[in-house]
């Protein structure tokens, strides 16, 4: 099999895989692990209920056993892609090589986001050999989705089998500018919550016989949209809540609404947590008549600099020349449920182009971002 990270990036773009990813692109990533001596699990989750148009997911475990009491090194990531969208310049799933100036880039839906990070970790895991130690590959179909089926379950899998790694990267694209520039040590928490005041409709013209709920929505909303909630701490931005949506069932002109809704999103520092921050909505909610549904997304997290850490940025600084950014920036990622099994970090390519059209990476960085991952594998092991 080869170990060129450009061909197996290509192999992995031309299996079109929308969220829910299943199928064809883990034919495809199996094929690139067998012949390295990786024993392959793979499984769906999520058939749904009987009517239910739910959608299966697919995940897969991966895993060669080094010696008795090696280390155990896991990558993490997704194969799933948002839709590709119009406008394109090529066709997404049909990678296409080219020249531009200051190099050569290869563009497809997912060539960023992030299958040219998976690609790269099993051409880096190509040259370890199986004697250096354990090596894994957790790799979800539902990342880009609901995130219900996916790194959710193949944890419970990981400890049902009682296979638990030392330390956990994530290919995520955090490099900002030029590959190298940051990695992520953390992440900040998200909750989602629906807020409902119910009136009583009625004729504007007689507003003593309805019960309108617009004033105490716009109250609340401004009650929450005032709400200072910190400063930030040493490793965290501060936290940020923002009104997201209103919603009014209303299309009559003389007719005062019986109901009305709104949604706000919270994205959160270690100095919350997704309940401690519905409880304070709800107290607002409360005194205005309104109810609330919160959604906790995930909570805060953060792997505390030190020896992993220090590894990552010594070998990224030796394939770059620069130094990265340990940041916590940015929205959620599966990280969020992996830290609950292990230390991890995210670290991969320029996020630039994720999610738009002409996804496109560039191919020196896939080559870097290799030699990367390979120095983290081998320091990581012997370590």
């Amino acid at each position: 099999m080869t170990s060129d990270p450009v061909v197996l990036t290509r192999a992995l773009l031309a299996a079109p895989s929308v969220t829910p990813a299943r199928g064809e692109v883990f034919d495809v990533l199996e094929a690139m692990l067998v012949p390295l001596g990786f024993t392959v699990e793979r499984f769906l989750r999520g058939e749904g209920e009987e009517g239910s148009d739910e959608e299966p997911v697919e995940n897969l475990f991966a895993i060669r056993q080094g010696p008795v009491g090696s280390k155990h090194f896991a990558f993490a990531g997704h194969v799933d892609v948002v839709p590709p969208g119009e406008g394109w310049s090529c066709d997404p799933f049909e990678p296409e090589l080219r020249q531009v100036p200051g190099g050569e880039l290869l563009y497809g839906r997912g060539a960023v986001d992030m299958k040219g990070a998976v690609a790269c970790f099993i051409a880096a895991l190509a040259e370890i050999p199986a004697e250096a130690g354990t090596v894994s590959l957790i790799i979800t179909g539902d990342e880009e989705g609901p995130a219900l089926h996916g790194t959710r379950a193949l944890i419970d899998h990981m400890r049902a089998r009682d296979t638990i790694p030392d330390l956990i990267l994530v290919g995520e694209p955090t490099s900002v500018n030029r590959l190298g520039d940051m990695m992520k040590i953390g992440r900040r928490g998200s909750v989602n919550i629906w807020l409902e005041v119910e009136g009583a409709q009625g004729h504007v013209a007689y507003p003593h016989l309805a019960d309108n709920p617009l004033p105490k929505l716009v109250a609340m909303l401004t009650d929450l949209d005032a709400l200072k909630l910190d400063e930030g701490t040493d490793w965290f931005q501060p936290s940020n809540l923002e009104i997201t949506e209103i919603n009014v069932p209303n299309k009559a002109h003389n007719v005062i609404p019986g109901k009305a809704s709104a949604r706000i999103s919270i994205r959160f520092n270690d100095l919350h947590t997704g309940a401690s921050l519905s409880e304070k909505v709800c107290a607002i909610a409360d005194r205005h008549g309104g109810t609330v549904r919160p959604v906790i997304s995930g909570e805060s997290f953060l792997t505390p600099p030190g020896a992993f850490s220090e590894l990552m940025a010594k070998a990224i600084e030796a394939e770059t020349g620069i130094v990265p950014e340990a940041s916590t920036s940015g929205g959620t990622s599966d990280a969020r449920f992996l830290k609950d099994l292990a230390p991890v970090i995210e670290f991969g390519l320029v996020n630039a182009t994720m999610h738009k059209t002409d996804e496109a990476v560039a191919v020196d960085d896939l080559h870097t971002l290799t030699a990367i991952y390979r120095r983290i594998l081998t320091s990581a092991l012997n370590s």
